[in-house]
């Protein structure tokens, strides 16, 4: 019965922030309760600096730490495994068990994948260099980034520039959000 209740005004606030707010940075086990029902996951072997800031109780150097560790090819197979890496406690990073998502990549596939550019910080010169992407398209891109904020997903950046199904099953492959 509880599902079927109204939010009230402070969840409903929370929640508009969690979803719009891609680099909001999760405060307490409540936050973690509603990121995880509404599907926020952080892929610990691909998740960026800002991705892992997300999380509560994990510093910038961290941060920084796990992502040059995965970068270097460490694959991380479980919360443990972060848990050395960072050298504290499996028990501190428990909570964070259901946003974290651990996903096996075998080098191959990773080498065929191009460089992801997350549309929210990336320059008009760096967005002009996916393939498929002009400089009006790169320009109108960060246009509407500064005027509306940032993209929640590859939805909302289709239906804010208005691109094309096609357009989109292109760009897919070189935007992460």
């Amino acid at each position: 019965m509880k599902n079927w209740l109204p939010l009230n005004s402070r969840l409903q606030k929370l929640r508009a922030k969690l979803l719009n707010d891609p680099y909001y940075r999760l405060q307490s086990g409540e936050e973690l309760q509603m990121a995880v029902q509404l599907g926020i996951q952080i892929d610990a072997n691909q998740a960026t600096v800002d991705d892992w800031l997300r999380l509560p109780g994990l510093s910038i150097h961290q941060a920084r730490s796990l992502v040059e560790i995965s970068r270097s090819g460490v694959k991380f197979y479980c919360i443990e495994d972060i848990a050395a890496a960072l050298a504290i406690p499996v028990q501190r990073l428990e909570p964070l068990k259901p946003l974290l998502n651990f996903v096996y990549y075998d080098e191959e596939s990773l080498e065929c994948l191009a460089p992801l550019v997350n549309p929210n910080i990336a320059t008009v010169e760096s967005l002009a260099k996916i393939p498929f992407i002009d400089i009006s398209l790169a320009q109108a891109v960060v246009q509407n980034r500064l005027s509306a904020g940032p993209y929640r997903n590859l939805v909302d950046f289709q239906q804010r520039l208005a691109l094309s199904p096609d357009a989109i099953a292109q760009l897919m492959y070189y935007l992460r959000f």
